[in-house]
């Protein structure tokens, strides 16, 4: 679904992304760890287009999306819910949502499925998102972001500041948007996630694939339930 292929990246003189490649596929969650300040947010930014890439490709479906804006790129299939949320506080749960189905027709419909995921949602519609809780809020973010319907979804450590009730609910859900077995028995793709994530135990239990970067650069790959034996919490800790 989602192929980087020698990305490179800059602030100024500072070279922050050293050729990354990698490729996601649909049905799988590719976890991203490694420690602040490696460079992982901004690889996502990269890949939404919120900061532009010096070197390599960003294609998905096959279709270079690199050249794309942001909004161009959510059309194409990406939701990106970002470090912090970033759910707007004065809307109500309903408005956020629709914002979310910005690229669609005026008079298309939140998708009932949301509410499925996030039973809490549809209690709190008329509810401001900035007088829900942490966790309600990274609900709230992740269904804005799965409204339009995305071939890609992103997310940039969506455990932060969560309690352990909500990170489960959270871990549920991003496996089952992976392994939809629903949309597979309709001849659909199901989804490609990618996360990036600090919370070791969360990744291993996640991850169809894992990469670690270091310095802007990835530095260990392979598949999630080799983690343990990689020593991947012990590289990431150093």
């Amino acid at each position: 679904m989602l192929s980087v292929d020698g990305v490179n990246q800059y602030y100024g003189g500072s070279h922050i992304l050293r050729n990354v490649s990698f490729e996601a596929k649909a049905g799988e969650v590719t976890v991203i760890l490694g420690r602040n300040g490696v460079g992982k947010t901004t690889l996502l930014k990269s890949l939404m287009g919120l900061v532009p890439t010096k070197t390599g490709s960003i294609k998905l479906g096959g279709e270079p999306i690199d050249r794309l804006t942001p909004y161009e790129r959510v059309r194409c299939g990406i939701g990106f819910v970002p470090q912090g949320r970033e759910i707007f506080g004065r809307l109500t749960v309903e408005e956020n949502l629709r914002m979310g189905l910005a690229s669609k027709p005026g008079a298309t419909p939140i998708p009932p499925a949301l509410f499925e995921l996030f039973p809490v949602l549809r209690q709190m519609l008329g509810r401001r998102g900035g007088d829900l809780s942490g966790g309600q809020q990274q609900q709230l973010a992740i269904a804005r972001a799965l409204a339009a319907g995305p071939k890609l979804l992103i997310l940039d450590e969506p455990t932060e500041g969560i309690q352990p009730s909500i990170i489960k609910d959270i871990g549920r859900v991003i496996r089952s948007l992976a392994e939809d077995a629903n949309a597979r028995r309709a001849g659909v793709q199901p989804m490609a996630i990618v996360l990036v994530e600090q919370y070791v135990d969360f990744a291993e239990q996640l991850a169809d694939q894992y990469l670690v970067m270091e310095r802007g650069e990835i530095v260990m790959r392979g598949r999630g339930v080799d983690m343990p034996r990689d020593g991947v919490r012990a590289r990431i800790s150093i």
